[in-house]
């Protein structure tokens, strides 16, 4: 392993008659087979040259300072992990292990009551804020928290709703926004008629309805205020969104399914619940309608 050296800052280097280079310092670096160099930011390297056997090496202060930095990123990664690893051990200790024929049961099947659509950012977990334990929720997150509607095809939301309603048979499909939520930001933000190439602005772009209903309705309040108000409003762009499946109309119609919206403020801590109806003969002869309102704060 080479050993590394500083060098001492008052060596300098002069040029004798004969072409070799010698350190004033009273080292002959010729004869160690070294070359002495210079860094733009004044430190001093020594290099074996490739007829010389010297083992030193040493390096500049900007070298050194990179590979510290790599040292205490290595560590925080193993720190962050170390904190994982207690974290599952609490988990198996105080969860697992307590209730083995619960999660023996579902190592055989899951049968979830509930379909959660929720948003990928990090402070809105439904799991933390809504307690659900495992086997209780089949959960998908995306940004913005958004449901495409059925034609607009594939993708990994409406994979996961097929499975969920076709397949596991679940009796509700909650849907949950969140304040402050960028994809509600980033879609408030889009001009119109934008060409974009961002993935996150093609995917935000299936709120847009709500985007025009807000404007429409809240366009001469303040930024974050639109925001908020899409926030809610984009929700139930999707729960109208999930009617365009077949199958989901298909069990709302027959009662076997029902849809509902949730939105919690993480600033103040409340969470807002109501549930879309859906049938004939409605109140002014549409088919949509809200019931069950309610705010836990």
């Amino acid at each position: 392993m080479a050993a590394f050296l500083r060098a001492p800052v008052s060596h300098t280097v002069t040029k004798v008659s004969n072409g070799d280079s010698k350190s004033t310092g009273g080292v002959d670096v010729n004869d160690f087979g070294m070359k002495l160099g210079r860094r733009g930011n004044g430190s001093m390297r020594i290099k074996a040259s490739s007829q010389g056997k010297s083992p030193y090496k040493i390096e500049s202060s900007q070298e050194i300072s990179d590979k510290k930095l790599k040292v205490d990123r290595k560590n925080q990664d193993i720190d962050q992990f170390e904190n994982l690893k207690q974290r599952f051990f609490d988990f198996k200790k105080r969860n697992y292990l307590e209730n083995t024929v619960h999660y023996q049961n579902l190592a055989q099947a899951q049968a979830p009551k509930f379909m959660v659509i929720a948003c990928a950012d990090s402070r809105v977990c439904p799991s933390a804020v809504l307690g659900f334990q495992p086997g209780e929720a089949f959960t998908v997150r995306n940004i913005a928290n958004l449901v495409p509607p059925f034609e607009h095809g594939a993708s990994e939301t409406n994979a996961a709703l097929e499975f969920a309603v076709n397949t596991l048979e679940v009796e509700n499909i909650l849907v949950i926004g969140h304040s402050k939520c960028g994809g509600i930001q980033a879609l408030m933000s889009m001009k119109d008629n934008c060409n974009s190439k961002s993935f996150i602005k093609d995917w935000v772009s299936i709120g847009k309805s709500a985007r025009l209903s807000t404007k429409a309705a809240a366009g001469n309040l303040s930024f974050e205020m639109q925001c908020q108000h899409c926030e809610k409003e984009s929700i139930n762009g999707s729960l109208l969104n999930l009617l365009t499946y077949p199958w989901i109309e298909k069990r709302v119609i027959e009662g076997k399914l029902s849809l509902h919206g949730g939105y919690y403020n993480f600033v103040e801590c409340s969470f807002e619940k109501w549930t879309l109806v859906y049938r004939d003969g409605l109140e002014g002869g549409s088919k949509y309608a809200i019931k069950n309102s309610s705010l836990w704060s």
